[in-house]
């Protein structure tokens, strides 16, 4: 039996909303093969007071070369990497790989508030990771602070922003617009030629840890079924809104997508 296979290189978020664990669940609804390099545990709590522990470079590329070797890799996303020496040695491992299906979503801030990514590796990821790129998926917030750019106020904004982050070198741009007030969830994909909106209804809900990597590990799940960039987006859209509509709340502040909503509740 073959199947499609996808490594997640990203942060491990413990409390299983996010990060390798959000990635891990939606390859699973995909039915692809799942795997992943953790670069950093995240946990943070307010019994320890620590909450960021980075993974060595060494433990690092051993998890990407042992997917490699083992079972090989059609598809690959990031999504946390934190450090600029992690960045460099993921683009140098991404390289290696020569996978073709590159999802790069830039991971800057959790949910909870937490930095996911240090200021002084913004210029590493768009300098070693977006020109690399298949597609990026930048929020709003993160594709304001990738350009230093104001954070786009309608979707016209949002098409500037996306101009902007194409001419950096990935081949296509989703700037996701569920924070933006006032409109429908609106997503803006760009080529570097076609611009296309895509909308769905904005969900009234402060439950959506690990809506942005749920997002982009659907994409990567389609991308290694060989559907188009397009198709894959479109596709992972209607799964992550599906997943907010019924989000998770566990009566502890924000709570968790609902991976397995398209199946259980449509």
């Amino acid at each position: 039996m073959s199947i499609p296979r996808v490594l997640s290189i990203a942060g491990s978020a413990s409390q299983g909303s996010a990060g390798i664990q959000a990635d891990l669940k939606t390859f699973e609804e995909f039915d692809v093969y799942g795997m992943s390099a953790i670069t950093a545990i995240v946990a943070n709590n307010k019994t320890t007071n620590q909450g960021i522990f980075t993974q060595s470079l060494e433990a690092i590329e051993a998890q990407v070369y042992a997917s490699l070797e083992h079972v090989g890799v059609d598809a690959l996303k990031t999504g946390m990497l934190f450090t600029e020496d992690i960045i460099k040695r993921s683009a140098e491992l991404i390289r290696y790989s020569e996978v073709r299906n590159i999802v790069v979503d830039p991971v800057m801030v959790g949910k909870m508030g937490s930095q996911l990514l240090k200021d002084e590796a913004i210029d590493t990821l768009v300098k070693e990771l977006l020109p690399m790129a298949t597609i990026i998926t930048p929020n709003l917030q993160e594709a304001a602070r990738i350009l230093d750019a104001p954070v786009p106020e309608s979707p016209e904004d949002m098409k500037a922003l996306a101009r902007d982050l194409q001419s950096l070198g990935p081949d296509y741009v989703l700037v996701k617009g569920g924070a933006l007030k006032d409109y429908p969830a609106v997503d803006i994909l760009f080529d570097g030629t076609s611009m296309v909106e895509l909308e769905s209804e904005r969900v009234k809900t402060v439950h959506t840890s690990g809506a942005g990597c749920t997002y982009s590990a659907a994409i990567a799940a389609e991308l290694a079924k060989g559907k188009t960039v397009e198709e894959a987006v479109r596709k992972a859209k209607s799964f992550v809104t599906s997943a907010i509509v019924y989000a998770l709340s566990f009566d502890r502040g924000i709570g968790s997508a609902y991976h397995a909503a398209h199946r259980t509740k449509n």
